[in-house]
């Protein structure tokens, strides 16, 4: 089965038809889910939905059950996930409007739970990260934005950094050049949790800004605004992944 998890600015899908709200008690705390259905081609598909900020935004980044989240998809049966981010470009030639195909992450957050194996009765595990955007999953993503004939920005990296304030000017230039191509707040425990327990990941990311220092100021109602905009071509690609999968 395949997950959709979406972030800032897209709370709803109209495509998933005969949604269920389920609630889902895990050993982490509880997780808001919604199944349903897409139809394609060769009729209908299951989804499983979830907004990570929750669909009226009451969850900043930072305080998300991100463990939750990632054992309540793959109690359902989950083996795929792509993931949508609200990001901010480190980068002039990545402009707003831009949906990077994220390759790697950088990671600055702190405090977060972040792992399964916390040792006890869980055990420790050491999860090689080497290609946690699923290598084989990028490439069908890929090959769904060709068929919906929409551009992307390969070999993203993304910067995931605490939150919920914006970056610093100076923190931006420092992204920059260790290699960032774009930043966010969701990405990570995200991506590396999935890992953990074996479930594909990947991650669509929707430029929705210039970050701090390449723009004069960045407020969330322009983040928002950009991503309620540029929804219509992700959901394109979107489409055609679920039709395929």
């Amino acid at each position: 089965m395949l997950a959709l998890i979406a972030g800032t600015g897209f709370y709803d899908w109209d495509a998933l038809r005969n949604q269920q709200e389920k609630r889902i008690v895990t050993p982490y705390g509880e997780a808001n889910v919604f199944l349903g259905e897409v139809e394609g081609p060769a009729g209908p598909k299951p989804l499983v939905f979830l907004p990570r900020h929750a669909r009226n935004h009451s969850i900043p980044p930072h305080l998300i059950n991100y463990r939750a989240n990632i054992w309540a998809l793959q109690s359902l049966g989950v083996q795929k996930i792509i993931a949508v981010n609200a990001v901010g470009s480190l980068l002039r030639e990545v402009p707003p409007g831009s949906i990077v195909l994220v390759d790697d992450f950088i990671d600055f957050t702190y405090g977060r739970e972040h792992t399964f194996f916390t040792g006890g009765e869980t055990g420790v595990r050491h999860t090689d990260m080497t290609h946690c955007y699923d290598e084989d999953w990028q490439s069908q993503i890929k090959a769904a934005a060709a068929r919906a004939k929409i551009p992307l920005v390969e070999g993203g990296v993304y910067v995931c950094v605490q939150g919920p304030r914006f970056e610093s000017r100076a923190e931006i230039r420092a992204y920059a050049r260790m290699g960032g191509t774009i930043s966010g707040m969701t990405g990570v425990p995200e991506v590396t949790l999935a890992n953990e327990l074996g479930i594909k990941y990947g991650s669509l990311a929707m430029v929705t800004n210039f970050a701090c220092g390449l723009a004069d100021k960045v407020t969330h109602e322009e983040v928002t605004e950009l991503m309620g905009i540029n929804a219509e071509r992700l959901a394109k690609i979107l489409l055609e992944l679920v039709w395929t999968y």
